[in-house]
């Protein structure tokens, strides 16, 4: 894994977006990856409870924009969350911790269907599809299920509560510009991979992307 969680290693980033039908971008060879995985530095990513306020400001610290926050947000069409992540929004969005303290923003349908899975604020176990029905595939659905306020993650309703984020929302919720969204993905993943690079002795250049050479 490279060492700034803000830049993933390049060529296993892509194929892992290959094999689930994903965009394909040409990336730079030469780069240097760390040799160690740093648990901590995963602070520095977004956490899913940010509003819009918070995520432009983790991102301009990385020299993203609000085009690159909606674009690379929607890498949230393939996986699985655990309910902590999310379960404030069902059951104490407020901090009063009772069933009735729900985010009004969700989907009244898509809440309950939440909460059928996720029991309680103290389930740490269950999984559940970001993408219901095609998480395993990258494609625009994401955007369509945002649009509805089906969005998982507060991270994912913050998108609809500023005009420029909310306008390309509903343009890809169509699902008629896949290959326009496709070259916007590649073109924010080239640019978060170029974010803080290793530079001289730091870290190492691979020779298998996906394993460091020790």
């Amino acid at each position: 894994m490279t060492r700034y969680v803000w830049k993933p290693n390049s060529n296993a980033a892509r194929s892992w977006f290959l094999q689930s039908k994903g965009p394909f971008w040409t990336v730079p060879l030469g780069r240097r990856d760390g040799s160690v995985s740093i648990s901590n530095e995963t602070d520095a990513l977004p956490p899913p409870t940010s509003n819009f306020t918070v995520l432009t400001q983790l991102f301009a610290a990385v020299n993203l924009d609000a085009k690159d926050l909606v674009v690379l947000s929607a890498g949230h069409t393939i996986g699985t969350s655990h309910c902590f992540s999310f379960s404030d929004r069902l059951y104490n969005f407020t901090g009063m911790e009772n069933p009735s303290d729900i985010d009004p923003t969700l989907e009244p349908q898509y809440m309950m269907r939440l909460k059928s899975k996720c029991a309680s604020l103290n389930d740490n176990t269950t999984l559940v599809e970001m993408d219901p029905g095609s998480f395993k595939t990258f494609d625009t659905d994401y955007f369509k299920l945002v649009s509805k306020r089906r969005g998982l993650f507060h991270s994912d309703g913050a998108l609809l509560t500023d005009p420029f984020t909310r306008a390309y929302v509903q343009r890809h919720a169509t699902g008629a510009f896949k290959d326009e969204f496709f070259a916007d993905f590649a073109a924010s993943m080239i640019k978060m991979g170029n974010a803080n690079p290793l530079t001289g002795s730091q870290g190492e250049i691979r020779k298998k992307c996906s394993v460091v050479n020790h």
